[in-house]
Formats: structure tokens, sequence, C-alpha cells
């Protein structure tokens, strides 16, 4: 399942033994109290993970952040899940039917399941959590929206009801909106719930200390298989080459992402796996349709055609990422190589941009970054790829889930912010690009546009769900709606005292079957 790739990378200087104890709230506190990682002095076996940020929200109904879901994936099992190939297949969901004309979808579960708490898994839990995540402020509310009616008509069969033929439907479910959280703790600790959730996963949570980690137990009675692992601890570090050299010291066991520089020195240590495998995802930059002088397509425009993506691809990543215009990477049944090669840079059509938006002289603009190494050097590439067109980007730092907030607030001009990916293309669009939608933090507003992807979503044939998605990109790169500049990576590190590691392309570590020599 592994892939290794060498490549000819950058040299970086060694990090301190300090930064190697300290490590950004990663912290060799607990490693030097527990002895490190593997097993502790009463023989429980300890997995520690390094986090690139900190997870700012483990109920799925308030989460947007893919380090929520790194966490989530253990606490809660899902109505369906995605496996090693990339296929759909049902997890709490023992088997089920969907009518001819896909309006109706009749859910049988598995049987004797109880969540952490103790209570029980059934019908009317799986109707408690889809009713919830269709409630006002919920994010999960536009992946749920064509639902019309859940049912639950026995112990073990819930019938949901369609408004209109939905195609994504089973893909939704086997990510946030699928996860099932304990309707007895909602009702227990109610807004609190988010600092106490509860699955019925392989993993029971214990704590979470903001910024430094979150430690889950394993879940003594869980239903699918026998867990190895006794305890995780998901360590936060933001800088990721300091989580490197815990990784090869042995503080953690596996990391979320290797920077590219960092990739041989892990390649070349016989104790760690590097995997590295292209996954659905995409990278780029929210453009704020709604404020300054951004509001003007033509400088959107202006922006979206000044950058180089190889250029950046090959600083920043060495082949470790794809250049990008479209959110559609390679493998996705939407994706089309034309659409996704942006056009190559032109300065005097960048100009003739500039002069139509009314900035003949160039404008200026603030991008708010996260505050990792490896945002700040995307930062700078971005920064001075543009200068050289007159346009002048101001660079802002902000901790990860301050600048989530400033997403859903508007309050930016800019922001570099990407996405982790799904396996159906409605997943990776519909939430971005849609009028009021909830992950549409660029306030992208256009008519054309929502009417494509809306069509999309409920057209059951492949090919013509395809031509939708060209000509929503059609009039995304017309209005420079948002910038597209690469496919992710994901690039993890493991130790080879992890056994049955297995790759999943949605990019989220499944420790369930883990175990540690």
């Amino acid at each position: 399942m592994f892939t290794k790739k060498m490549n000819k990378l950058l040299s970086s200087a060694v990090l301190s033994s300090l930064l190697l104890l300290t490590a950004c709230g990663g912290g060799g506190e607990t490693a030097t109290q527990t002895g490190g990682t593997g097993s502790t002095a009463t023989g429980q076996k300890v997995l520690n993970v390094g986090l690139k940020a900190d997870p700012p929200s483990l109920d799925p109904m308030s989460s947007s952040s893919l380090y929520d879901r790194q966490v989530q994936n253990s606490i809660y099992d899902k109505l369906f899940d995605v496996n090693a190939d990339g296929e759909i297949v049902p997890m709490l969901v023992s088997e089920y039917t969907v009518s001819e004309d896909g309006l109706t979808y009749t859910l049988t579960l598995q049987d004797g399941i109880t969540f952490q708490d103790g209570s029980e898994f059934n019908a009317e839990a799986v109707k408690f959590n889809l009713d919830r995540y269709r409630e006002e402020g919920s994010k999960r509310i536009s992946e749920l929206s064509p639902i019309d009616t859940v049912e639950a008509t026995d112990e073990l069969t819930v019938v949901i009801t369609l408004k209109e033929s939905f195609a994504p439907f089973l893909s939704v479910l086997t990510d946030r909106s699928g996860m099932m959280v304990s309707p007895a703790a909602v009702e227990k600790y109610g807004d609190n719930y988010v600092k106490n959730p509860v699955g019925t996963g392989p993993f029971a949570f214990v704590e979470q200390v903001s910024g430094d980690h979150v430690t889950l137990k394993k879940n003594e009675n869980y239903w699918k298989n026998e867990v190895k692992i006794d305890e995780v601890n998901y360590k936060v570090f933001t800088n990721t080459s300091a989580a490197v050299q815990n990784l090869r010291s042995g503080v953690v066991d596996i990391i979320d992402e290797i920077p590219v520089k960092e990739i041989p020195t892990v390649e070349n240590d016989p104790n760690l796996t590097v995997v590295a495998q292209a996954n659905m995802g995409f990278q780029g930059i929210h453009l704020n349709n709604t404020v300054g002088d951004l509001q003007n397509k033509y400088l959107r425009q202006a922006v979206d055609l000044a950058l180089d993506r190889e250029a950046i691809v090959k600083v920043l990543f060495d082949g470790y990422g794809a250049p990008a215009h479209t959110p559609f990477a390679p493998g996705s049944f939407a994706y089309s190589e034309e659409q996704d090669t942006a056009p190559a840079v032109d300065a005097a059509k960048v100009q003739e941009l500039l002069e139509k938006g009314g900035k003949p002289d160039g404008f200026s603009f603030k991008m708010q970054i996260s505050t990792t190494p490896q945002n700040e050097q995307f930062g700078a590439v971005i920064q001075n790829m543009l200068k050289e067109h007159k346009i002048n980007v101001e660079l802002e730092k902000v901790e990860y889930g301050t600048m989530l907030e400033n997403g859903d607030s508007g309050n930016f001009e800019a922001m570099q912010l990407g996405w982790s990916g799904r396996i159906d293309p409605d997943q990776n669009v519909y939430d971005f690009l849609v009028t009021g939608m909830p992950n549409n933090q660029g306030r992208i507003s256009e008519p054309e546009l929502d009417e494509a992807l809306i069509e999309a979503r409920a057209e059951q044939d492949e090919a013509k769900r395809t031509e939708l998605y060209q000509t929503a990109m059609d009039i995304v790169h017309e209005n420079g709606s948002y910038v597209y500049i690469y496919h992710n990576y994901d690039k993890f590190g493991v130790s080879n005292k992890v056994q049955n590691f297995t790759y999943i392309p949605d990019g989220i570590i499944r420790i369930a079957n883990l175990d540690l020599q």
C-alpha cells in the first residue's frame, strides 16, 4: 500500500534538541511521563499521532476542518465508509436498497451496537443524527438538504426519502454527515457536547488540551473488531519539521504531513516509511467577492492569470503536488485535463485585465495564511509572483482556527485555504461555489453557476454530470471566483513499529485496525 518516491530535494537545517522536545505544543512531556511511544510500564499500547494543526471541533455538526476528521474517524463510525480502492462500502449499515427513481434509500443497520456511553445504536439514533445535522446553524445543512423525511420504521430500519434525485448521497454519508453521535450524550451535554463527544467508534474521548493534544482510549466494546491499541494521543505540531524529528526519535509513531524537504531524511531512515499518495483535494485562494478591489472580476482574473502553477509546485513540493485550475483531481470522473491546466502567465494580458478593472497601475490586498512554515513559504511565493505584475499582497499570519472563523464571517480580503477532497465531485464544489453555502468563503454568487451545480447533483447520468461540471468551471474561470493552484499529495510518515497501516484515498488515517510491535 505504500508508495516511496525519491526526489532531489532542498537540504534543511537540523532542529535543535530543545525544539525536538517542545515541538510547538506537540510536547515531549507526555512521552517523558509514559516512556515514549509504544508499550508503557503497564503493558498498554500507546499510539502517538502528529497533526499539523489543532482540531477545532470534534462535533461533526459544527466541524469544517481536516484535522477534526482525523480524530473524529476514531471516535465515530459512519453509516458508510471508503475503502482502500476508493469505493463506497457500508459501515454501520449492513445492507441497503435504492428505489428506481433514486428518491428512497432503505438502510438496514448492524445489530447489537452500543455507543461508548452504553446507550443503544438503532434506527432512532440515525434519525436523530440526520435531523440534527439539518438544523439551523449546522455545517451539514447543504450536504443533507436534499432529504425530505427520515423515518425509523423499526429498530434496525431507516427509510430516507429525498426531495429530488441526489447522486452524491451515499458519498455524503461516508463523511461527517454519516457520523453517528450519541443522542443521549447530546441531550446530557447540550451546547457543551463538542467537549464531550461520544460515538460508536473504536476509541472513546478522554480529553482535549487546546493547541497541544487530544487523548482517546480503546473502546472495550467495539463491535467491528478487536482494537489492539489501548490509547491514542493526537499531538499538535504546527512546525512540521519538528514533527519529523519527533517521528525519528520515536516520540510519535505517525505524522500527517512530511515537509517535502524532509522526505529524503525519512526515506533514508530504516525505521520509517514514507506514504506519499495523490488524493482528491485541492489548495488555492479564496478571493472575497464582496469587499475591496477584489469585488471586480477583472482584478480577480488578473490574480488568477499571474500565478505560475508549475513553478509553485516545483518550488514548494518538488513533484509531491500537481498544478491545478479546477477542484477535480485526476481520477475524478469530472476531471478535464484541458480545464485543469491553467493558461500560461501572460504579462500583457494581466496588464489588460488590470486596466479593465480600473487599476492600470496595480492594486493591493491582504491575504490571510496559517502560521505553519509551509504556509508562510506558500504565501511568500504568491506574494513575489504577483508583485511582478504590480499586484501587492500583504500577508497576514492567522491561527488556523481563527482563519476558519474569519472565513465564516467574511472578515478577510483573500485567504489561502483549500479542501482535503471527497470521492464525489459535488462535495468538492457545491458548498464552495453555490450562493450562500457554508464553505463559500469568497461570497461567490453567480446564478448560472448555481444552476449548473444544482443540476449536476440531481443528475444520475455520469457523462451529463461531467458536462455540467465543465460548464461550472468555465463560469468560475470567467469570474475569477476562486484561484485553484494545486492538487494535494498526502505525505504521511509512519514508524515501522506500526502494523497494518493502509492508505485510504480520502486522506484520513484509520487507527481501528492498527497494532504496535
